[in-house]
Formats: C-alpha cells, sequence, structure tokens
C-alpha cells in the first residue's frame, strides 16, 4: 500500500470532517462544482485519484437532493475515480440550485452561496479537494490551487485575501496558479479548510525544522572554528620547526621555547586550551602573541636566506 503523501493526509482529514450546516453542504458542492474539471449545462464532471473525494463529493450532492455517480478508472495498481452528475434532470436541479446557467462565457463565483463564515471554510476546503495540493513540509511550505479559468482563480485569490491570507497567483502551463508559501498562512488555511490535524503536524515539522537548521548552522561553525584552530596550529608548529631545524631554536628567550615546546607536546589543542597547560595558566592573548611571535621571527629568517641565496 502506498504511503499517503502529507498533501494526501489533508485533503483525507477534509472528507471525513462532515459538514453540519446546510449552508455550509452547499458551499462545498459549489465548490466542487466551480472547481471540477467540467461543470456546464451538460452536467458536472469531477476527476480525482483518490476514492474518498469521490465519495465525499456524492454525499455532499446527495445531501443538496441531487444524485450522482462514481466511475472508476485506470488500474487495479493505479486507480481513478470520477464523479460525474450526468443525468438531465438531476442537472437542472443543481444548476437552478447554484443559480447558473451552465452557459456562463466566464464562470465565476457566486457569493450568493457562500452565506456564513463557517462557509468559506468549506467551500475553501472543497476547492482544495478538487484542484488543491501542497508540497512535503519537510522540504518546502507551499500550498496551491489551480484552475483553467482564470476569472473564477481571481475570485477565489480575492476570496483568501478577504480573509486574511496574502495570496499570489501565476500562470503555470495555461492555468492559473493561486499559492501561499508563509507556513503560518498555511497551518491557518488547513484550519479553516478543516484539516486541524494536518495543521498540527505543519507546526511540528517547523519546529523540528528550525532545531535541525538551528543545529547544522552551530555544526558548520564549529566545524569552521576547528578548520581555523587546526590552519593556525599547523603555521605555528611549523615555524617552530623550522626554527629547530635552523639551529637556532636555543637562541630564543625561555618563555617563547616554552610556549614552543608546548605546542608540539599538544598539537591539537586550542589557544584557551593550550594557555592552561601553562604554570601557572597564561592568558590566551598572551600564549598567542608568544606564538605569533615565533612565526615572525621564522618568517624574517626564512626571508633573509632566501635573499642571500637570490644574491648568491
Amino acid at each position: 500500500m502506498a504511503i499517503m503523501s502529507f498533501s494526501g493526509q489533508a485533503k483525507q482529514e477534509i472528507t471525513e470532517h462532515r459538514l453540519k450546516r446546510n449552508c455550509c453542504k452547499l458551499a462545498a458542492a459549489y465548490a466542487i462544482a466551480c472547481f471540477a474539471r467540467n461543470f456546464d449545462n451538460n452536467g458536472l464532471l469531477l476527476y480525482t485519484e483518490m476514492q474518498s473525494i469521490a465519495e465525499y463529493a456524492k454525499w455532499l450532492y446527495q445531501q443538496m437532493g441531487i444524485e450522482g455517480d462514481i466511475l472508476q478508472k485506470g488500474t487495479s495498481s493505479s486507480p481513478s475515480y470520477e464523479f460525474e452528475v450526468k443525468d438531465p434532470v438531476q442537472v437542472e436541479k443543481m444548476l437552478k440550485l447554484f443559480d447558473c446557467t451552465g452557459k456562463e462565457a466566464s464562470l465565476r463565483i457566486n457569493s450568493k452561496n457562500i452565506c456564513c463564515s463557517y462557509c468559506t471554510g468549506a467551500f475553501l476546503g472543497a476547492a482544495f479537494l478538487c484542484s488543491g495540493t501542497m508540497s512535503d513540509p519537510n522540504k518546502d511550505y507551499h500550498l496551491e490551487f489551480t484552475s483553467s479559468r482564470q476569472m473564477l482563480a481571481k475570485d477565489l485569490e480575492g476570496i483568501l485575501a478577504e480573509h486574511q491570507f496574502r495570496p499570489k497567483r501565476t500562470l503555470r502551463k495555461g492555468l492559473s496558479v493561486i499559492y501561499i508559501k508563509a507556513s503560518e498562512q498555511i497551518e491557518d488555511l488547513l484550519t479553516l479548510m478543516g484539516a486541524s490535524t494536518s495543521s498540527l503536524e505543519l507546526m511540528n515539522v517547523k519546529v523540528y525544522r528550525d532545531i535541525r537548521n538551528k543545529a547544522n548552522r552551530i555544526t558548520n561553525c564549529e566545524t569552521a572554528n576547528i578548520d581555523k584552530t587546526v590552519a593556525a596550529n599547523m603555521k605555528s608548529i611549523q615555524a617552530i620547526q623550522y626554527l629547530q631545524n635552523r639551529g637556532v631554536w636555543e637562541m630564543q628567550t625561555e618563555q617563547l621555547r616554552h610556549a614552543g615546546n608546548l605546542r608540539l607536546k599538544w598539537p591539537d589543542l586550542s589557544l584557551a586550551q593550550l594557555a592552561e597547560k601553562f604554570d601557572p595558566p597564561i592568558s590566551k592573548s598572551g600564549l598567542n602573541h608568544r606564538l605569533r611571535k615565533l612565526e615572525a621571527i621564522a618568517a624574517s629568517l626564512q626571508e633573509r636566506e632566501q635573499h642571500g641565496e637570490s644574491k648568491a
């Protein structure tokens, strides 16, 4: 059995949230008509890959006194479903219910079919069942509706905006796309549409992602600091070894030699850790000054040797 996507889980939750108010049932049934594959005076055709959505649509229309049929398509391993209202008598009742002729040149959302504040959630939830999708929140925050009817999409954008959402609209392969990318708004919209459990899951995923990203930033910072420490330690060790190989190590002051010998003994320690090895311990800045002094002496000696070789 295939694992259901987050989008599929949200849709499943919406279908299980059976509406109580008749006005909300009307709004949801109307949304299915608006965002179905076909809706005109010849009838209604809703295509979906989820059986529960087809059954939910049939239940809604039955609640409105309209009978439709569910047809299974595709294969047993990859089925699809169609909910249709084709009988002329039922089509006429449907058009009258939604105050449509079925011959509109450009379908628009009729606000008369969205009566109360709960109706908005029912309408948007049913619209999402037909034309919506959402990305996996572990990867991205993105919820969208699509429609081939541009004016209908514009009206949907207006409804979302009226309810404090900030949707954006674009075109993709001839389809109008209304989308939201802000995670907080997606959480609120899922709750409004009747998918409160999915909204809570999104919140949990967001918290996990924030913690994981913070941990990654800390790890990256620590890794960068380790790389800097290793590079600094190697520079000091190379300078010390250079002075020893040139026979000038014993010419350095006791303080510098002591700092250099401790660095060779503990090559992996940071400056702060190495400073604590002194008896008594010295400051990190004090140790840094001594090691930088050894590096400067080694660099000066190397420069003189190279200058002498070039003259020779």
